[in-house]
């Protein structure tokens, strides 16, 4: 006599813990310590400088600037909060591009972000290696080699470490976020104490904030523009929305609470820079965090090189945890190959889309210059915000229906479309180079990669076979409710 299917709650619990899937193991805290830790990397300890520059060294106006951008920031992270919590999977934009625009537009976002994704990482890596290798050789600049090596063996350990375990990437990802704000506080408080302190000189720069050169329309977008990039980052909470544990109710309390908190910590940085430094030394100094350190607490200045490796290190950890999961995201739709959206049968975690990003981003370490080329597509991230900031909006009037645990206020979204196509053109009005075409071509280019194999569905048998010995060399399987694995 056949058995019957059990009832037992104790027997559905363990089915649902043996599902082959990503878990919801990322909490409140955890996605604050993504978020704060995507934001803040090197460049608030190292050159928080372009603002001031493009704001002619008016201290109020380039701290309205730090201001107006952080809003920004907030805005549109309040508007991925309203789409992480209605459609919560992994892929962040990706996912929410493809449900509002459809599957092209989609396509070109991740053609356009496997490979400026991980560029941008191996950056990191680099600028990693270079502020951990150069206090051995003083003034003697450390051998590029050494730096590979180091980048290397640093993106492959964060890979490694992130197909391992979730639990064990977030308790790296909160210690080193932990760290990066004890160091800014130091600097903040620092800036604090002289304040009160109320030396003549250090209180000059705030007496008439508005009162020299004030900057024309262009150099202020300019300077917003330096602002935004300081901010960025903000997005990184949506690319992990299938693992957040309730995310109707985390997602936009983790926003909240992370993006302000950026907001404060970079006003009150940048107001002790200014009260120890003038904003000519600002502009003029490699390294503001460190001639801060230097003039404030001389004893103890090797605290800030250290912080800012790392600040790197856990922005790097949080750039390739959200990689990966943009790359499961893009392969469980049928955009990148079908091995990339197993999971590991031991972890869950999306291992062969690890592997996968981080090979391309080590292909970039080894002729860095090739990163060089990545920074013309800048202007490509912010067009993917506002495509996805649309989507919001189609999907509003589309799906009126989609239960919306949480709705962004609808003139928001508009605000965040014509502001992110404005930031698209201006770099590409205001100074014309040949790189930004080739940029577009790139992105042109993914066509001729999806009518064939997305659109049409072209398949080479052959591709069956090397899927299958790799899913049985990496012991990876296919996520619940996708397709059958080719194994079997």
């Amino acid at each position: 006599m056949g058995r019957g299917k059990s009832n037992d709650p104790k027997d559905v619990k363990r089915k649902e813990k043996t599902k082959m899937q990503l878990k919801r193991r990322i909490g409140c805290f955890d996605g604050v310590s993504f978020i704060i830790g995507s934001i803040v990397g090197a460049g608030i300890f190292v050159s928080p400088t372009g603002v001031l520059k493009h704001s002619l060294l008016n201290v109020g106006v380039a701290l309205t600037i730090w201001t107006a951008s952080g809003l920004v920031s907030l805005m549109g992270s309040l508007c991925y909060a309203e789409l992480g919590t209605a459609l919560p999977f992994s892929g962040g934009e990706y996912s929410h591009i493809k449900r509002g625009l459809g599957s092209l537009p989609a396509f070109v976002f991740i053609w356009t972000s496997t490979f400026t994704k991980p560029a941008s990482n191996a950056a990191r890596a680099l600028l990693f290696a270079e502020y951990a290798t150069q206090p051995f050789y003083g003034i003697c600049p450390a051998p590029e080699v050494l730096k590979k090596c180091l980048a290397l063996a640093v993106l492959w350990s964060l890979g490694i470490l992130n197909g391992c375990s979730v639990k064990l990437a977030t308790w790296v990802q909160m210690v080193f976020t932990l760290l990066k704000m004890m160091a800014l506080s130091v600097i903040a408080v620092g800036g604090i104490v002289l304040l009160v302190g109320g030396r003549k000189e250090n209180l000059a720069r705030f007496e008439d904030m508005f009162g020299s050169e004030m900057p024309n329309a262009s150099q202020i977008a300019e300077a917003f523009f330096q602002g935004l990039y300081a901010y960025g980052g903000w997005w990184s909470l949506n690319y992990m929305a299938e693992e957040m544990k309730n995310p109707s109710r985390n997602i936009p309390l983790t926003v909240m609470t992370a993006v302000p908190s950026v907001i404060v910590f970079y006003l009150l940085v940048n107001i002790s820079y200014l009260t120890v430094l003038t904003p000519k030394e600002m502009v003029s100094s490699v390294a503001v965090a460190v001639t801060w350190a230097d003039r404030v607490i001389p004893s103890v200045a090797w605290i800030i090189p250290l912080s800012v490796a790392i600040s790197i290190f856990g922005a790097l950890n949080s750039s390739m945890f959200a990689l990966g999961r943009l790359s499961y995201a893009g392969s469980q739709s049928g955009h990148l190959p079908v091995l990339i959206s197993m999971l590991n049968i031991h972890t869950c975690t999306p291992a062969p889309a690890l592997i996968f990003s981080t090979i391309i981003a080590s292909i970039f370490i080894i002729p860095s210059d090739l990163i060089m080329l990545t920074n013309y597509f800048g202007f490509s991230a912010w067009l993917m915000i506002g495509l996805t900031c649309a989507s919001l909006i189609v999907l509003r009037y589309r799906e009126p229906n989609l239960h919306r645990p949480y709705k962004v206020f609808l003139p928001v979204p508009f605000v965040m479309v014509a502001m992110s196509f404005f930031l698209v053109l201006a770099p590409i009005v205001w100074s014309p180079n040949m790189q930004y075409l080739y940029a577009f071509l790139f992105m042109l280019g993914s066509l001729i990669v999806y009518l064939p194999f997305v659109h049409f569905k072209l398949h080479f048998a052959f591709f069956d076979k090397i899927t299958c010995y790799l899913q049985l060399l990496l012991e990876v399987s296919p996520a619940d409710g996708s397709d059958e694995s080719k194994c079997e």
